[in-house]
């Protein structure tokens, strides 16, 4: 019997129980997940690469079949390359259906050997984006029910330092 492998891509900026709860569906369907997290130069992330990476790592550490890597570049390469069979992603509300349905059918077209396999969250975790999470923060606001609390000590220190490059 083969291995099942699944990629889950995102920038994780930061990673929140939503990102957490997709990883423990998704690991009911595959035997392996590759969490891969994007550099994706097209945005400018809070947390620098090598953050974003520790925190899922801290997150994940203690879940079973999964592996954190980085990268740039096409996802189909990266799946081609990690030999997966699907690539999953997390779907919260309507809006992020036509995003999500435009990159499936791009990557379908340009791999054909993995599906794209759509994961909903539990409705605690419905509305909770990273987004937000950074919103809350910013704003005095408590994310200790959204985010690991590693990730809210990290958050918080990172708002102290500003948001100006002092990494």
């Amino acid at each position: 019997m083969s291995i099942r492998r699944a990629v889950y891509p995102g920038t994780f900026d930061p990673v929140t129980n939503g990102h957490v709860d997709v990883i423990r569906r998704a690991l009911r369907l595959f035997d392996r997940l590759i969490i891969a997290v994007a550099a994706n130069p097209q945005k400018e992330p809070f947390f620098k690469l090598a953050d974003r990476e520790s925190m899922v790592r801290q997150t994940v550490r203690r879940i079973r079949n999964v592996r954190v890597i980085t990268f740039e570049g096409l996802l189909v390469d990266l799946v081609r390359d990690q030999k997966a069979v699907a690539i999953v992603r997390g779907l919260r509300a309507v809006s992020d259906f036509e995003f999500e349905f435009q990159m499936a059918l791009a990557n379908r077209e340009l791999f054909t050997d993995a599906e794209s396999v759509y994961l909903m969250p539990s409705i605690e975790y419905i509305f909770v984006s990273s987004t937000i999470i950074k919103n809350i923060a910013m704003h005095g606001g408590s994310v200790r029910h959204f985010v690991p609390a590693h990730v809210e000590r990290r958050l918080t220190r990172r708002l102290q330092q500003g948001h100006d490059g002092k990494r």
